[in-house]
C-alpha cells in the first residue's frame, strides 16, 4: 500500500489532471456545503447545524454515552463534545442522565424533543437529496453514495493516522 509520501510520486500525468479536478470539485462540494448547510428544504432547511445534526445523529444511531464515548466515535476532543452539547442540553434536543450502572457518571441521551426535531431535519435533507439527484439513475445514487463513503472513511482514517477500512455505505452516518 502507498504510503502518503510516495502516492504522489506514483501519479502519472493523467493522473495528476484528474487529481487536479478532483481536488477542486471537492473543494467546491465543502463550500456549497458550508454555505447551504445541506439543511434540506421547507422550513426546516438551514435550521441545524453540521455539529448538532451529527451528534443528535450518532445519540440516535448508539444510544445514551458519555462525552469521552460520543467523542471517541465521533473522532473528536471531549472538550469539543462538551462545548458542542451545551446548546443541544440548553434546548432540550439532548439530556443528561445517570449511567443505568454507574449512577455517579452522566451519559447523553437524546430526549424525545431531540428526536422529533432529528426526524424533522432527516426528512428534510433526505427531500434535499431527492429533488438534486431527482434525475439520477438508481444505480447512479448507490454508486455516488458507495464513493462518497468510501472517500470519506479514507480521509477520516488518513486524520486519525489509520489505513482507511473498508466500509459499506451507510446513509446515515
Amino acid at each position: 500500500m502507498p504510503t502518503p509520501e510516495t502516492s504522489m510520486d506514483m501519479t502519472t500525468a493523467g493522473d495528476t489532471g484528474l487529481l487536479e479536478l478532483l481536488q477542486h470539485e471537492v473543494a467546491l462540494f465543502a463550500r456549497r456545503a458550508e454555505q447551504t448547510r445541506l439543511g434540506g428544504v421547507g422550513q426546516v432547511r438551514n435550521s441545524m447545524d453540521r455539529a448538532a445534526y451529527l451528534l443528535l445523529n450518532r445519540l440516535d444511531k448508539e444510544g445514551p454515552m458519555g462525552v469521552k464515548a460520543l467523542a471517541a466515535s465521533m473522532g473528536i476532543d471531549s472538550s469539543t463534545v462538551t462545548r458542542q452539547v451545551a446548546p443541544l442540553v440548553d434546548t432540550g434536543l439532548v439530556k443528561r442522565t445517570s449511567h443505568p450502572e454507574d449512577g455517579r457518571a452522566v451519559v447523553l441521551q437524546l430526549s424525545p424533543r431531540g428526536q422529533s426535531r432529528l426526524d424533522e431535519v432527516r426528512s428534510s435533507r433526505r427531500q434535499l437529496m431527492a429533488d438534486l439527484t431527482h434525475d439520477w439513475a438508481p444505480g447512479e445514487r448507490e454508486a455516488f453514495c458507495t464513493l462518497l463513503t468510501r472517500f470519506n472513511s479514507a480521509l477520516s482514517a488518513r486524520m486519525s493516522g489509520q489505513d482507511a477500512p473498508s466500509v459499506e455505505p451507510s446513509p446515515t452516518s
